[in-house]
Protein backbone atom coordinates (compact mmCIF):
# COMPACT_ATOMS: atom_id res chain seq x y z
CA UNK A 1 0.00 0.00 0.00
CA UNK A 2 2.66 2.63 0.59
CA UNK A 3 5.72 3.27 -1.72
CA UNK A 4 9.42 2.53 -1.27
CA UNK A 5 9.91 6.10 0.40
CA UNK A 6 8.04 5.02 3.29
CA UNK A 7 9.85 1.94 3.94
CA UNK A 8 13.01 2.85 5.78
CA UNK A 9 13.33 3.46 9.17
CA UNK A 10 14.97 7.13 8.63
CA UNK A 11 11.55 8.12 7.02
CA UNK A 12 10.04 10.72 9.01
CA UNK A 13 7.02 13.65 8.29
CA UNK A 14 7.75 16.87 9.44
CA UNK A 15 4.80 19.78 10.37
CA UNK A 16 5.04 22.74 12.49
CA UNK A 17 5.54 21.12 15.81
CA UNK A 18 5.87 17.45 14.89
CA UNK A 19 8.04 14.94 13.78
CA UNK A 20 6.30 11.49 13.01
CA UNK A 21 8.54 8.91 12.42
CA UNK A 22 8.92 5.19 12.68
CA UNK A 23 8.43 3.67 16.65
CA UNK A 24 11.45 2.20 17.81
CA UNK A 25 12.16 -0.57 20.50
CA UNK A 26 13.20 2.56 22.99
CA UNK A 27 9.41 4.02 22.37
CA UNK A 28 7.79 0.49 24.26
CA UNK A 29 7.58 1.63 27.87
CA UNK A 30 6.02 5.15 27.00
CA UNK A 31 3.65 3.40 24.77
CA UNK A 32 2.86 1.07 27.27
CA UNK A 33 2.73 4.02 30.01
CA UNK A 34 0.61 6.61 27.59
CA UNK A 35 -1.63 3.94 25.70
CA UNK A 36 -2.25 2.08 28.51
CA UNK A 37 -4.07 5.06 30.87
CA UNK A 38 -7.81 4.41 30.83
CA UNK A 39 -8.53 7.52 29.85
CA UNK A 40 -6.71 6.76 26.38
CA UNK A 41 -7.30 3.06 26.13
CA UNK A 42 -10.96 3.37 26.75
CA UNK A 43 -11.21 5.57 23.65
CA UNK A 44 -9.73 2.90 21.28
CA UNK A 45 -10.85 -0.30 19.96
CA UNK A 46 -7.53 -2.72 20.77
CA UNK A 47 -5.58 -1.14 23.97
CA UNK A 48 -5.93 -2.62 26.64
CA UNK A 49 -5.53 -0.79 30.58
CA UNK A 50 -3.16 -1.49 31.59
CA UNK A 51 -1.08 -2.21 28.59
CA UNK A 52 1.51 -4.16 29.47
CA UNK A 53 5.43 -3.65 28.90
CA UNK A 54 5.76 -6.95 26.75
CA UNK A 55 2.44 -6.14 24.45
CA UNK A 56 3.61 -2.24 23.71
CA UNK A 57 7.23 -4.32 22.51
CA UNK A 58 5.61 -6.59 20.70
CA UNK A 59 3.44 -3.38 19.07
CA UNK A 60 6.79 -1.88 17.71
CA UNK A 61 7.79 -4.85 16.60
CA UNK A 62 4.63 -5.53 14.39
CA UNK A 63 4.53 -2.03 13.46
CA UNK A 64 8.51 -1.59 12.29
CA UNK A 65 7.66 -4.71 10.00
CA UNK A 66 4.85 -3.35 8.46
CA UNK A 67 6.34 -0.63 7.50
CA UNK A 68 9.12 -2.38 5.78
CA UNK A 69 7.15 -4.03 3.62
CA UNK A 70 4.62 -1.01 3.17
CA UNK A 71 1.54 -2.51 4.03
CA UNK A 72 0.84 0.58 6.35
CA UNK A 73 2.30 3.03 8.11
CA UNK A 74 2.52 3.58 12.00
CA UNK A 75 4.43 6.44 13.18
CA UNK A 76 5.17 7.73 16.41
CA UNK A 77 4.64 11.04 17.93
CA UNK A 78 7.09 13.42 18.91
CA UNK A 79 7.90 17.02 19.64
CA UNK A 80 10.49 18.96 16.79
CA UNK A 81 12.23 19.82 20.12
CA UNK A 82 12.50 16.24 21.24
CA UNK A 83 12.22 13.74 18.86
CA UNK A 84 13.20 11.17 21.40
CA UNK A 85 9.81 11.46 23.07
CA UNK A 86 6.95 9.55 21.93
CA UNK A 87 3.49 11.50 22.56
CA UNK A 88 1.18 8.84 20.57
CA UNK A 89 0.91 6.82 17.97
CA UNK A 90 -0.84 7.15 14.56
CA UNK A 91 -1.76 4.88 11.43
CA UNK A 92 -3.29 4.04 8.19
CA UNK A 93 -3.55 0.12 8.58
CA UNK A 94 -5.63 -2.06 6.09
CA UNK A 95 -8.70 -3.45 7.39
CA UNK A 96 -10.11 -7.10 6.02
CA UNK A 97 -13.57 -6.24 6.30
CA UNK A 98 -13.44 -2.29 5.27
CA UNK A 99 -12.91 -1.18 2.06
CA UNK A 100 -10.99 1.38 2.44
CA UNK A 101 -7.95 1.74 5.10
CA UNK A 102 -7.99 2.86 8.76
CA UNK A 103 -6.69 6.14 9.85
CA UNK A 104 -6.59 5.51 13.57
CA UNK A 105 -4.23 7.22 16.44
CA UNK A 106 -4.22 7.77 20.71
CA UNK A 107 -2.31 10.74 22.32
CA UNK A 108 -1.29 10.58 25.30
CA UNK A 109 -2.95 12.85 28.26
CA UNK A 110 -0.05 14.89 28.86
CA UNK A 111 -0.35 16.25 25.45
CA UNK A 112 -4.11 16.45 25.32
CA UNK A 113 -5.92 20.30 24.53
CA UNK A 114 -2.87 21.21 22.71
CA UNK A 115 -4.10 20.35 18.55
CA UNK A 116 -0.69 18.24 18.31
CA UNK A 117 -3.38 15.24 16.75
CA UNK A 118 -5.12 17.02 14.35
CA UNK A 119 -1.58 18.38 13.41
CA UNK A 120 -0.49 14.53 12.92
CA UNK A 121 -3.90 13.39 11.22
CA UNK A 122 -3.57 15.84 9.19
CA UNK A 123 0.02 15.01 7.54
CA UNK A 124 -0.55 11.55 7.69
CA UNK A 125 -3.78 11.95 5.28
CA UNK A 126 -1.48 14.10 3.19
CA UNK A 127 1.07 10.93 3.10
CA UNK A 128 -1.61 8.82 2.35
CA UNK A 129 -2.74 10.04 -0.72
CA UNK A 130 0.17 12.24 -1.87
CA UNK A 131 2.62 9.18 -1.65
CA UNK A 132 0.28 6.39 -2.07
CA UNK A 133 -1.69 7.55 -4.49
CA UNK A 134 -4.27 6.78 -1.97
CA UNK A 135 -8.73 6.20 -3.09
CA UNK A 136 -10.11 6.59 0.37
CA UNK A 137 -9.39 6.36 4.02
CA UNK A 138 -11.97 5.63 6.78
CA UNK A 139 -12.03 6.24 9.99
CA UNK A 140 -14.17 5.76 13.64
CA UNK A 141 -14.97 7.35 16.54
CA UNK A 142 -16.71 6.28 19.90
CA UNK A 143 -19.78 8.66 20.47
CA UNK A 144 -18.41 9.89 23.99
CA UNK A 145 -15.26 11.13 22.05
CA UNK A 146 -16.21 14.64 20.61
CA UNK A 147 -12.46 15.42 20.37
CA UNK A 148 -11.91 12.59 17.88
CA UNK A 149 -14.27 13.69 16.01
CA UNK A 150 -12.90 16.98 15.22
CA UNK A 151 -9.42 16.05 14.43
CA UNK A 152 -11.67 13.91 11.72
CA UNK A 153 -13.82 16.46 10.45
CA UNK A 154 -10.58 19.33 9.85
CA UNK A 155 -9.19 17.25 7.96
CA UNK A 156 -12.04 16.84 5.67
CA UNK A 157 -13.59 13.43 6.35
CA UNK A 158 -17.12 13.14 6.10
CA UNK A 159 -20.14 10.70 8.60
CA UNK A 160 -20.15 7.65 6.61
CA UNK A 161 -23.24 6.03 8.75
CA UNK A 162 -23.28 4.72 12.32
CA UNK A 163 -21.04 1.89 13.55
CA UNK A 164 -19.32 -0.32 16.67
CA UNK A 165 -16.92 -2.26 17.61
CA UNK A 166 -15.46 -4.09 20.39
CA UNK A 167 -13.26 -1.89 23.08
CA UNK A 168 -11.13 -4.12 24.89
CA UNK A 169 -10.56 -1.30 27.83
CA UNK A 170 -14.39 -1.22 27.93
CA UNK A 171 -14.94 -4.71 27.32
CA UNK A 172 -17.65 -3.99 25.46
CA UNK A 173 -18.96 -2.87 22.38
CA UNK A 174 -19.64 0.69 21.61
CA UNK A 175 -21.51 2.59 19.27
CA UNK A 176 -19.25 4.96 17.16
CA UNK A 177 -19.32 7.04 14.11
CA UNK A 178 -17.77 5.98 10.90
CA UNK A 179 -15.89 8.48 8.86
CA UNK A 180 -14.41 8.65 5.44
CA UNK A 181 -12.63 10.74 2.97
CA UNK A 182 -12.07 10.15 -0.76
CA UNK A 183 -9.43 11.36 -3.20
CA UNK A 184 -12.20 14.24 -4.30
CA UNK A 185 -12.44 15.15 -1.14
CA UNK A 186 -9.42 15.48 -0.44
CA UNK A 187 -7.79 17.39 -3.35
CA UNK A 188 -10.73 19.54 -2.88
CA UNK A 189 -9.64 20.40 0.31
CA UNK A 190 -5.87 20.90 -1.20
CA UNK A 191 -7.12 23.12 -3.66
CA UNK A 192 -8.97 25.21 -1.22
CA UNK A 193 -5.72 25.97 0.86
CA UNK A 194 -4.10 26.59 -1.82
Amino acid sequence: MFPDLTRDDVFRIETRRLWLRWPTARDAEAVSRLAGDPAVARMTAPIPSPLPLHEAEDFVLRARAGNAVGDWLIMALCRRANPAQVLGIIGIEPRPEAEAPHLGYWLGRPAWGEGLMAEAASAMVEAYFAYANGRALASSVMLDNPASRRILERCGFVPAGPGAFFSVARGETVAADTFRLDRAGWLDRRGRAS
